[in-house]
């Protein structure tokens, strides 16, 4: 078990899900987003960090076919177990997101990234978070990121953060995608700490429909 993984599944183990730094007790601003995908329901949705996110429950109740991922074994175990009979629907990763994914997991229609992509820093790192993102999304797919924003705290879980722009964001997935909408929003916390993040949602450009997903 490498260090990442350690600082991870020592977090899960000693923090109640309802205290830790990211909780949140809906997904609405994700939501806000998502619904901006023309026939997303149904579709098959990778989630980097997926940690024990409310937002997994609210996917599979529209039917989404979910591709779960997590550096930590701790929280896909609670996680695995929240969801008893359904964990059975979801395909389980569990690995470091800047390394390569495996092809025996399903293209994916929608990526999405809450409070994932800003704990990489090395840039082989974040490199290899995009190349995940951009070979595996399938044609006219979207990607969906929630990050700090680069207003926003600097640390994180005891880690230093690399904090986004939608400039940035822009820049990283390349010309072949284009922004369909964001926003800055304020989250508050478990300790009543605000934390400004930025939401954008992406599209790939000039890409054939594809399983109902323009």
């Amino acid at each position: 078990m490498n260090s990442k993984s350690e600082h991870w599944n020592s977090i899960y183990s000693n923090t109640e899900d309802s205290k830790l730094g990211w909780y949140e007790e809906d997904a609405a601003q994700t939501l806000k987003l998502l619904n901006q995908v023309p026939a997303w329901e149904g579709s098959t949705i990778f989630i980097p960090g997926a940690g024990t996110s409310v937002l997994v429950e609210q996917l599979l109740s529209t039917e989404s076919r979910l591709v779960l991922n997590d550096i930590s074994r701790k929280a896909l175990d609670e996680l695995q177990s929240k969801l008893q009979d359904k964990a059975a629907e979801i395909h389980w990763l569990c690995q470091d997101i800047s390394q390569p994914i495996t092809d025996a997991l399903p293209d994916i229609d929608i990526w999405i990234d809450r409070a994932v992509l800003h704990f990489l820093r090395e840039e082989k790192d974040i490199k290899g978070y995009f190349n995940n993102l951009t070979s595996r999304l399938k044609p006219g797919g979207f990607a969906l990121f929630a990050e700090f924003s680069i207003t926003g705290a600097r640390k994180c879980a005891g880690l230093v953060l690399h904090r986004y722009s939608v400039e940035e964001l822009s820049e990283r997935l390349g010309p072949e995608f284009a922004l369909i909408s964001h926003f800055e929003h304020t989250y508050i916390n478990p300790d009543g700490a605000a934390r400004p993040y930025i939401y954008a949602l992406f599209k790939q450009k000039n890409t054939p429909v594809k399983n109902g997903v323009r």
